[in-house]
């Protein structure tokens, strides 16, 4: 069991570090084919994210309304592990931490200056903007890692199987093929996939906490300073990841909980509060009538370009993190129901993201084209230049940063546990010494990639490794109900037996 252990590890390795490396030396010729292959993908598949996605949030659904939704994740006596505030606050963190910071005010400001069917800078554009938020950060990013997450979390703690993405597909496939080649590719893929994407953002990031010490301090935006962030975050997040999960990565998931809504009710008080309270109700009824009808929108004779450019991205964006998000969920959520566990982790933090884009998305809107306009030019720093004209607003800036750095943590330090867990057997803790070396890997190719220009290629290239692991996705969930089945079998034959017991 050890060797094949090591297999995964070292392949994986070998893998990451070639990626790297070509995006390093060459990250023209590496960002090209990233990119032509995602043009082609998105452009000649973008019917199958779609279709794969919708799959996903109502297979969910479905199952939690289902005769499964009282199974437990876990023996029937098992109890969960964590707060529901504590669970919420660290899968939160995980799925989305700082992708909100960035693209919170930036992608309203984006859709109300680019609008599709109606004039930019108009109540019509602020409504399609918000609707649009709503729909990229809302349930199906959320129903998409449960995909993962829930048949991982049954196998590693009702079914007591290593915590691998391929223990997934031990019902349909058995055990002895899982343990064998395929299980391995499917490890392997789940563990570039998690590499990529955290990689991807940890780079984001750095920028975008450059982009706030320099608005509020005036500190430069160079390479010199972005290496000193990564460093000293880098520092944190192994001592956070070396702590453990009840120590080091809880506390930083309550602390960016504490800070998102100290941010979101200063901003709700300061900014345009009414305004805000009626973009969220005219949203929540706009993302409810038009849920079904946006799923599946796509052109067939007219430009995909603007969905390929955004709603396509994001489909494939999601599915690239579901491998590490489903994982570190699964790890968190032992004790929970099946319903329980669907509606904490689909529809909880979408409710989340919604106040947060309503609120932030709404302030920055209500500023004007002018202001949008310039906030648009440069993504990292578009929260900053509209906070420049809310009351207080370099209060709102300086606790920004703060949760940027606790997201950037936060994040960081859960990949390095899962890709700890994925790459030593699923072992739940994993050792010491494989957190450091992945938390420095992750770390060494987001400025790496970040200074050579590679970082969206990399983006890119996980993205594309993402479509593969859609289709995993997919097998996995059948996998997931078949197991489901056979246990229902066994508990009615087990009450019948029962039964027959008792009147002999």
């Amino acid at each position: 069991m050890e060797k094949k252990d090591n297999h995964v590890y070292f392949i994986s390795l070998f893998i990451v570090l070639g990626f790297s490396l070509w995006g390093i030396v060459s990250p023209n010729s590496f960002g090209n084919i990233a990119n032509n292959v995602f043009s082609f993908l998105t452009e000649k598949f973008g019917w199958f994210y779609l279709m794969s996605m919708f799959f996903f949030v109502a297979f969910v659904l479905t199952l939690a309304f289902s005769k499964y939704g009282r199974i437990k994740l876990g023996d029937d006596d098992s109890k969960p592990e964590y707060s529901y505030i504590s669970w919420f606050a660290m899968l939160f963190s995980a799925g989305m931490g700082i992708g909100l910071v960035f693209w919170g005010v930036a992608e309203p400001l984006n859709h109300f200056l680019n609008p599709v069917g109606v004039s930019p800078g108009t109540q019509e554009a602020a409504n399609f903007s918000m609707f649009t938020s709503f729909i990229h950060w809302g349930v199906h990013p959320w129903a998409n890692y449960a995909v993962v997450a829930m048949p991982l979390a049954y196998m590693q703690f009702r079914k007591k199987k290593p915590a691998l993405i391929s223990s997934i597909f031990i019902p349909i496939l058995g055990e002895e093929r899982v343990r064998g080649p395929i299980g391995k590719f499917i490890d392997i893929l789940a563990i570039f996939a998690t590499v990529a994407g955290v990689a991807t953002s940890l780079g984001l990031g750095v920028l975008q906490i450059n982009s706030g010490l320099n608005y509020l301090f005036g500190v430069p935006i160079n390479n010199l300073i972005q290496i000193i962030i990564i460093v000293t975050v880098t520092i944190l997040f192994m001592v956070s990841a070396i702590t453990g999960l009840d120590k080091g990565i809880l506390f930083l998931s309550n602390s960016n909980i504490t800070l998102a809504s100290i941010l979101m009710i200063l901003t709700l008080i300061l900014g345009p509060t009414l305004a805000i309270i009626n973009m969220f109700t005219n949203s929540i009824g706009a993302f409810l009538s038009g849920f079904v009808r946006e799923s599946f929108f796509i052109n067939a004779f007219s430009d995909n370009s603007w969905i390929g450019g955004w709603k396509i991205f994001y489909w494939a964006w999601w599915i690239a993190w579901a491998p590490f998000v489903g994982s570190f969920i699964a790890r968190i959520s032992k004790g929970r129901t099946i319903k329980e566990f669907i509606l904490g982790v689909s529809l909880v933090p979408a409710l989340g993201s919604f106040l947060w884009f309503a609120i932030f998305g709404t302030t920055a809107m209500n500023l004007g084209t002018e202001v949008a306009t310039e906030a648009v030019k440069v993504t990292e720093t578009a929260l900053f230049v509209v906070m420049e004209h809310v009351p207080l607003g370099s209060i709102i800036s300086f606790v920004t940063v703060l949760l940027l750095c606790t997201f950037f943590i936060t994040s960081a330090d859960s990949a390095t546990f899962v890709l700890g867990m994925m790459s030593k057997n699923g072992d739940l803790n994993p050792p010491t010494n494989t957190k450091i070396i992945w938390g420095a890997i992750q770390s060494m190719m987001a400025f790496a990639l970040m200074f050579s220009g590679g970082l969206q290629a990399l983006q890119t290239s996980s993205i594309v490794a993402a479509f593969p692991f859609a289709m995993v996705m997919i097998f996995g969930a059948f996998s997931f109900l078949k197991a489901l089945k056979e246990e229902n079998i066994n508990n009615i034959n087990n009450i019948n037996k029962n039964k027959v017991k008792n009147i002999s």
